[in-house]
C-alpha cells in the first residue's frame, strides 16, 4: 500500500512515516544539487539569506533536462545524495524536514535527521523519464546561472518514492542488509 502526503510536510506526516513505506508526494518540492547546496551556505555565512523558505519542505535532488516542446521537464530522476552532505546538517537547522535522491546518508546526516525531525526519500534511478510525468510545473526560483543545477520549483502529483531513513532513526539499508543476512 502507497501513503499519499500533500506537500508541505506536517509532524503528523512525519511521525507516521516508516522506513521502507512507499509514498506518493503532491504539492511543491524544490531543486536542488551540489552547486545550489555550496552556495546557499556560502552565502548564508555572508548574512545573505538561503533563496527559499526552507520550512517543512522538501528538497529533491536533481538536475533536469530540458522538456521537449509541450513537456513541462526532460528527464527527471535522482542524483547521489552523499554529495550534499556537507550541507545537509545546516539546511535540517534552517526547517528542511524532507529530502528526495539516491543512496546512502553519512552518519552525520541522519543524526542530523534524527534530531531535526526529517525524513530522506529515495527515489528510483533509472526511471527518470517515469519521475518527470508526476511533474506538472517546473519554474527556476533562485541561481537561475547555474543551468540544471538551478533551483527549482516544482509541483509534483502523485510522485513515487519509499522511505529510506525517518525520523526514528529507521533506516531502509541497514534492515535490507540485516535481513539479508539473516
Amino acid at each position: 500500500m502507497q501513503k499519499k502526503i500533500n506537500l508541505p510536510l506536517q509532524e503528523a506526516d512525519l511521525i507516521s512515516l516508516k522506513a521502507g513505506d512507499r509514498v506518493l508526494l503532491s504539492g511543491v518540492v524544490y531543486t536542488a544539487r551540489d552547486a545550489a547546496h555550496k552556495r546557499m551556505i556560502e552565502q548564508e555565512k555572508e548574512g545573505i539569506p538561503f533563496p527559499i523558505n526552507l520550512t517543512n519542505q522538501v528538497l529533491y535532488y536533481v538536475g533536469p533536462t530540458p522538456g521537449r516542446p509541450g513537456e513541462v521537464i526532460g528527464s527527471a530522476g535522482p542524483t547521489t545524495s552523499g554529495r550534499m552532505d556537507l550541507y545537509t546538517p545546516r539546511l535540517l537547522e534552517a526547517g528542511l524536514k524532507g529530502m528526495i535522491g539516491k543512496g546512502y546518508r553519512s552518519e552525520e546526516v541522519k543524526k542530523a535527521m534524527k534530531t531535526n525531525k526529517a525524513i530522506y526519500f529515495g527515489a528510483v534511478g533509472g526511471a527518470a523519464a517515469l519521475i518527470a510525468r508526476s511533474i506538472k510545473s517546473s519554474e527556476v526560483v533562485a541561481y537561475e546561472d547555474l543551468g540544471t543545477e538551478a533551483i527549482r520549483k516544482l509541483t509534483v502529483e502523485n510522485f513515487p518514492v519509499f522511505v529510506i531513513n525517518d525520523i526514528h532513526g529507521g533506516d531502509l539499508y541497514e534492515e535490507g542488509v540485516s535481513e539479508y543476512k539473516q
